[in-house]
């Protein structure tokens, strides 16, 4: 979802969420609250609309530490599922955006016997075939905006058509640290990290130290370079 003006509130919460994601991936305390950190509940108009904006990286600390995700941001989480639901005529990424939120709380948040699910209903995993085709400028960009999916143990065909395209991928980061497109890099080396493949030659983890120095001051793009981080490590063991 695009942001709009740096200074509005709803940028603003989408900059203290991704805040407190990032410092969440870096000490690794699965007690802590990334919404109530940032002063935001499920009644919170603003904080919901900034929670669909981050979507599943709400939850992203638990995910790459494998532990419970706090009650509130399951409850935040859910909520903006409920309240921003694609619409008919919606963008693929969108979408695919929507189904990944609804995924993980199912994964990461499960309910308790005789309880409603966090997401009622089923929702289908959308198309993906449109990437297939799609040329690596706009594979890479629509990656990038999808990064959220970039994550273990979550398949899906957004995922099986990253790993198809790791070369076109790799092009892509190169092109966007090259823009100085440092959101759209971090995106796309989120993705490399994920899924491997990338050519020996690209120096993933020297270019991803570059864009966290020269993006930093966008907690989203730290945000991305930490979980490449995290997920290169644990490939490496």
């Amino acid at each position: 979802m695009d942001q709009t003006h740096a200074t509005s509130p709803l940028a603003g919460a989408v900059h203290d969420l991704a805040t407190e994601v990032v410092l969440a991936l870096r000490s690794g305390d699965h007690l802590a609250t990334v919404c109530g950190a940032a002063g935001i509940d499920e009644e919170n108009r603003t904080g919901i609309a900034a929670a669909r904006v981050i979507g599943a990286d709400l939850l992203l600390p638990s995910v790459l530490y494998g532990r419970r995700p706090h009650p509130g941001d399951v409850a935040v989480l859910d909520r903006a599922v409920r309240e921003f639901p694609p619409k008919p005529d919606a963008p693929a990424a969108t979408a695919w955006s929507h189904w990944h939120m609804i995924s993980t709380l199912q994964r990461m948040a499960p309910p308790a016997p005789g309880t409603t699910a966090p997401a009622p209903g089923a929702y289908a995993e959308p198309d993906a075939a449109w990437l297939e085709e799609a040329p690596w400028q706009a594979f890479t960009h629509q990656l990038s905006v999808l990064a959220p999916l970039a994550v273990p143990a979550a398949p899906s065909a957004v995922q099986r058509a990253a790993a198809n395209r790791a070369v076109d991928l790799s092009r892509g980061f190169v092109r966007a640290v090259r823009r100085r497109d440092w959101l759209q890099a971090a995106g796309a080396g989120r993705w490399l990290a994920a899924i491997g493949g990338e050519p020996a030659t690209l120096g993933l983890e020297r270019g991803l130290d570059f864009v966290e120095l020269m993006g930093g001051d966008d907690p989203r793009v730290s945000l991305h370079v930490r979980a490449a981080r995290l997920m290169a490590e644990a490939r490496a063991r």
